[in-house]
């Protein structure tokens, strides 16, 4: 009979507390042991027989080499706060409203060439000659009174971002550590030569953890306690810039970037918006410099007998997985942090040799969210259920080779909850991995197309966890869809004009007007709007969420309304009648008790048919379009409700029986079916115990679960 009590799970050691690790690596069935940011592992754990994995952030760990070759740090472009002038002279401080231990002003000739002055009520770039910076200011002259004026600016990074978080969050106490730029000539040489005298004094490490590459993610923090982070994006290239980048960028390309490149008016290029070309270019240029860097990295860990894991969470930013050039890196495992269902299977679908998610709570007295974990007031044994309630939906659909934790082990003392908990959970992944080796679990034959500006580089994904991207509704979307039994790919636009709408039976579009996700001004291409009229006449399913196809401009502000048979009036039919309309009185599937709408969605004719209206807008509707049919939703919401609902709603449009991959009316209860196993897996998200009657291919089976149980149920 197989072990289900031990294999493929990481625990988190931590010297001092020999007896502990090893006590709980029984416990959790660990056969790796790593060590956390923080934390050392002992000769008596590390000569205990278990598979070390060793944590390396390779940029920040060299504060010595950062002091003497300050030049060899990472920057930023920022701009100042907008300032209006009330003559015609006018000083700024640059760095005003920024957290001055995170950024210091890059005032070197080099730098200084990029720098530029902003007339932002005209629009225009304030000639050189007409400003000049000293002592921390920047003076403007010739000013038109009552303008606002910016500065953009260079800033070196001088505490890096995560250090940074855990000194103000988790109370650590050590020195501020500094970040290298490896296109730096000796900082590249310097880490080098680092990383191969550390393979060389830790001869009993199995697995060189990389914590993520080169890049953190954007996070820029304030002076007021009001705003302490100004802005963050998980996916944002902002701080790969240095002029050195910038000249072999121009060297490549034959054109040179600005400041206003990164700054667009204020905004920053926030991944949520459509990119411009230069933002393209850029992104692909560092996504070949970050690859080829890190296979040189990977090649000397591989010289001394060594595994190279990245993990994909801090500095991964030009690392995207699922980007052209990653698999060139070599990695032979990738670790994820996972919070949601659409994190598990982002990590799931990667190329690379082994799979591995790092659960959460993480082990720190503060959660991410400013709540305690394992601190006075923390449940962290509920917040993890809470958690593997999500993933757990996902590994039933595309499981991964291992799971763990991470932060310091001596936390979990005083929470046997918990520890039970983590035990109970790793023995079920077990369970599941070993029925996905067995053979894969059965789906529909539903191929399901997420279309967005960025496709598959984004896939699973936006910018960040769920709790960062919420506000967005395709998140909610993927989180949904991660545990639904059906193919789903992630398609740009450019994909579709090439014909990729082959390979897909239902397309979904959803975001904003205006945002990546909709994807705002693409729409005001011909060829892209007859090719998904046409898809859906000759048969095809679309469904359109929130604000789909809006730009401005059309005939119609959806480029789809007639397609979708809604359209959204920003103010342009204020003197046009609506058409009236009932809501059905049959649904086809049971809708959540509250659904989004968006305001300002009206029907564009007879033939639409409403499913459900709150305050007299439409929130769900079906229209027909030659021999396929297009549905509208107000807005989606995650639930498993919600999550039911859609299952429903592409089964109904693609008229599949969802009885074919296992199904329990109860929506939440979810199922899986394994035909090589004749296994049902059957999940109980009640906190209550619960009967359910589960319908898989062979008939029906009556199932008692208790309050979030999992079962598997042996089937013929």
């Amino acid at each position: 009979m197989q072990d289900y009590h031990s294999g493929g799970f990481t625990l988190p050691g931590e010297a001092g507390y020999e007896q502990l690790t090893l006590e709980m690596a029984r416990k959790w069935g660990a056969d790796v042991i790593r060590d956390s940011d923080g934390t050392k592992l002992s000769s008596e754990i590390v000569d205990a027989g278990y598979r070390i994995y060793s944590t390396i952030c390779i940029i920040r760990q060299h504060n010595a080499f950062a002091e003497a070759h300050p030049d060899s740090q990472q920057q930023v472009f920022l701009t100042s706060e907008f300032v209006m002038a009330q003559s015609d002279i006018l000083e700024i401080e640059p760095l005003n409203g920024y957290f001055r231990e995170q950024f210091e002003l890059n005032t070197s000739p080099e730098a200084m060439e990029y720098w530029q002055v902003w007339d932002r009520t005209a629009g225009q770039l304030v000639p050189a000659d007409a400003w000049e910076y000293a002592q921390g200011k920047v003076r403007i002259r010739n000013c038109v009174p009552y303008h606002d004026y910016s500065v953009s600016f260079l800033a070196w990074r001088i505490w890096e971002e995560i250090n940074m978080y855990n000194h103000t969050t988790n109370h650590w106490t050590s020195e501020h550590l500094r970040q290298l730029d490896p296109r730096h000539p000796e900082a590249w040489a310097y880490l080098q030569q680092w990383l191969r005298t550390w393979c060389e004094e830790n001869p009993q490490t199995n697995v060189i953890r990389l914590t993520s590459l080169f890049y953190n993610f954007v996070w820029i923090f304030g002076e007021d306690m009001r705003r302490t982070t100004r802005f963050v994006d998980w996916a944002s290239y902002d701080f790969t810039v240095s002029p050195a980048a910038l000249k072999a960028f121009e060297a490549e390309y034959g054109y040179a970037l600005t400041a206003e490149d990164f700054i667009h008016q204020g905004k920053l290029q926030a991944t949520h918006r459509p990119p411009t070309l230069a933002k393209r270019d850029y992104m692909d240029f560092i996504q070949r410099f970050v690859a080829d860097r890190a296979k040189v990295l990977v090649d000397i860990i591989h010289e001394y007998g060594k595994q190279a894991y990245v993990f994909y969470d801090d500095s991964w930013v030009g690392m995207e997985p699922y980007g052209r050039y990653f698999s060139s890196i070599g990695f032979d495992g990738l670790i994820k942090c996972v919070f949601s269902g659409f994190e598990c299977r982002l990590c799931a679908g990667v190329d690379v040799p082994v799979h591995e998610l790092r659960f959460h709570p993480y082990l720190f007295p503060v959660g991410l969210g400013g709540l305690p974990t394992f601190s006075e007031g923390g449940h962290p044994e509920e917040d993890a259920m809470a958690y593997w309630m999500h993933v757990r939906r996902a590994l039933a659909r595309e499981c991964v080779d291992r799971i763990g934790l991470g932060g310091y082990l001596h936390l979990t003392i005083g929470y046997p909850a918990f520890n039970d908990a983590i035990e109970n959970m790793a023995v079920t992944f077990r369970r599941i991995r070993a029925l996905h080796e067995a053979g894969k679990p059965a789906a529909l034959n539903i191929r399901v197309g997420v279309l967005h500006t960025w496709g598959r580089l984004r896939s699973w994904t936006l910018s960040g966890h769920f709790h960062e991207t919420n506000e967005h509704t395709l998140i909610h979307i993927n989180e949904a869809l991660s545990g639904l039994p059906v193919e789903v790919r992630f398609l740009s636009f450019e994909d579709v004009q090439a014909g990729a709408l082959s390979e897909v039976d239902v397309l979904i579009n959803a975001g904003r007007e205006g945002d990546a996700w909709s994807g705002g001004s693409v729409w005001q291409t011909p060829e892209l709007v007859a090719e998904i009229s046409r898809f859906v006449y000759e048969g095809g399913c679309l469904i359109g969420v929130g604000e789909p196809s809006a730009t401005d401009g059309l005939p119609t502000r959806l480029a789809l309304a007639r397609v979708l048979g809604v359209d959204l009036d920003r103010g342009e039919y204020a003197c046009h009648a609506p058409w009236s309309f009932e809501t059905a009185e049959h649904l086809p599937f049971v809708l959540p008790e509250a659904m989004p709408k968006t305001a300002g969605i009206r029907i564009m004719g007879p033939d639409t048919q409403v499913l459900s209206a709150q305050d007299g807008t439409p929130v769900m509707t079906m229209h027909a379009w030659g021999k396929g049919c297009a549905a509208y939703l107000g807005g989606f919401e995650y639930s498993l409700q919600s999550a039911r609902m859609l299952l429903c709603l592409l089964c109904h449009m693609t008229q599949t029986d969802p009885v074919a991959a296992g199904f329990c009316e109860d929506p939440l209860v979810e199922t899986a079916y394994y035909p090589a196993s004749h296994m049902l897996l059957v999940m109980n998200n009640h906190d209550t115990e619960v009967e359910a009657t589960v319908a898989y291919p062979g008939g029906k089976l009556q199932v008692k679960l208790g309050a979030q149980a999992t079962c598997f149920c042996p089937v013929e």
